[in-house]
């Protein structure tokens, strides 16, 4: 068996969180899904559970990070082209999410990330496969 991973997230609201992550695109595992969670699937072993905060605090002892003045976490997804990084943007902008910063293009690395509803950090980016770069991080 392949590893997995299950990124878990708090949200606030989690009909809300599901309503912003469908209008993206994403689907979810009903086997996973309750009225506490969500499975959110990001790829064949890549996962994102949804809690709602007081079910996510039962997990840790820690205090929630307040998304508004912190950072907990930066989630990097990769995507199949630049336009495919533009498009999904376009689809955060459109479902509420934000854009805390401009895009950046490195040239063999185009980037650009977003803010979800539950002010979580999410960065999409594009390698170029053909470039040098590219081909350094794979070897």
């Amino acid at each position: 068996m392949q590893t997995q991973i299950f990124v878990n997230l708090p949200v606030k609201d989690l009909n809300k969180s599901v309503e912003f992550f469908t209008a993206l695109g994403f689907s979810f595992d009903p086997h996973f899904t309750d009225e506490n969670a969500t499975c959110l699937i990001v790829g064949e072993n890549i996962f994102v559970m949804l809690l709602v905060e007081p079910f996510f605090q039962t997990f840790t002892p820690k205090k929630l990070c307040n998304t508004s003045e912190s950072t907990e976490v930066l989630l990097c997804l990769s995507r199949a082209s630049r336009d495919d990084v533009d498009t999904l943007v376009t689809k955060v902008l459109e479902a509420g999410g934000s854009t805390p910063m401009p895009p950046k293009d490195y040239g063999f690395m185009y980037q650009h990330g977003f803010q979800d509803i539950d002010g979580h950090l999410w960065e999409l980016i594009y390698m170029d496969p053909d470039s040098p770069e590219s081909k350094m991080k794979s070897s």
